[in-house]
């Protein structure tokens, strides 16, 4: 794509953030900020400006389709903005209605618009219980308001462990060139904080894990557009896809953004369960910004073994390899 089908593509992933109708104050900061990031490393693109078109209203869904040439293209844009009205959480009707006209603009046929909708549907609704764990897990028991006390005490290895495997996993997934890979980061992170909230004896759901990644100072709905614009900036979409020498080396800053997250995510996660709950909004984000910073560091060091995970991803099971996870 060129500059100009890549300011379309992201003007549609931004017209699909504030398609739900509704963005607060703290998500429309949480969008600029990150148009205002990936400009920074692609001046040319002038995403500031492009965000104020978008907020303003000076460039619709109609003006902006017309200007992708073409089927790849246009069927990227698509996908891409699926995976934006998902990301915090299954569509409501108006981002429903949203993709629909976005569909007609494009003038994609129904199979065309249907595929990524259902791989997206079924990553939003996925429970957060891996499924290994439910199949070997007793019959449920009667839901409670706080804390479940913990049958056995967490193990701060394991968990570690585990923490760095998700870390793998989701900066492998940023190396791929199909979007389907970047609908599945989310849902893997929001899997490894109910992993370690259920290690510490808390019996997690989908809205307090929200509330405890928005105090860390991190939007759902930001960081996948942060994703896809770091992967359209290094060229990772479209006719490249499949070439993993090439991805390699255009992903690697989408690559240590998706690994930092997912690690600091996980290492904060474990501070504020095993203290009880006690950290302040403040504290959480303190504790996440110095956490991604280390966990940068740290990248390099296990890059080989995310590149060895990317080359063994098959993207069309991308469901199943978040429900094993």
């Amino acid at each position: 794509m060129n500059a100009e089908e890549t300011r379309a593509v992201l003007a549609i992933a931004l017209m699909a953030a504030y398609a739900d109708g509704h963005k607060a104050d703290a998500e429309r900061d949480e969008v600029r900020r990150v148009a205002q990031a990936i400009g920074a490393e692609a001046a040319e693109l002038n995403l500031p400006a492009l965000y104020q078109e978008v907020l303003l209203r000076r460039i619709d869904v109609a003006g902006a389709a017309a200007r992708l040439s073409s089927p790849e293209a246009r069927q990227l844009a698509f996908e891409l903005a699926v995976g934006v009205c998902d990301a915090d959480g299954l569509r409501n009707d108006a981002e429903t209605k949203f993709l629909a006209d976005l569909g007609a603009a494009l003038k994609l046929a129904p199979p065309q618009m249907a595929e990524p909708a259902a791989v997206a549907d079924a990553l939003a609704t996925l429970p957060l219980q891996a499924a290994q764990a439910a199949a070997a897990a007793p019959a449920p028991k009667p839901a409670t308001t706080g804390p479940v006390v913990a049958t056995v005490a967490a193990d701060p290895a394991a968990l570690d462990k585990m923490i760095v495997n998700a870390a793998i996993v989701n900066g492998a997934l940023e190396l791929l060139p199909q979007s389907m890979a970047s609908m599945a980061i989310i849902p893997l992170q929001m899997r490894l904080v109910y992993r370690i909230g259920k290690a510490h004896g808390y019996e997690l759901d989908r809205g307090h894990i929200k509330d405890l990644l928005a105090a860390m100072g991190v939007g759902l709905t930001g960081q996948y557009l942060e994703e896809i614009g770091r992967k359209l900036i290094g060229g990772l979409f479209g006719k490249v896809a499949g070439k993993m020498a090439g991805g390699l080396a255009r992903g690697a800053t989408g690559m240590a953004f998706s690994f930092a997250t997912t690690y600091a995510l996980g290492k904060v996660a474990v501070r504020y369960y095993a203290g009880g709950r006690t950290m302040s909004a403040q504290m959480l984000k303190d504790a996440f910004e110095g956490m991604v910073q280390e966990a940068r560091g740290l990248q390099r060091q296990y890059q080989p073994q995310i590149e060895q995970q990317a080359r063994t991803i098959d993207v069309n099971r991308i469901v199943q390899l978040v429900r094993e996870h």
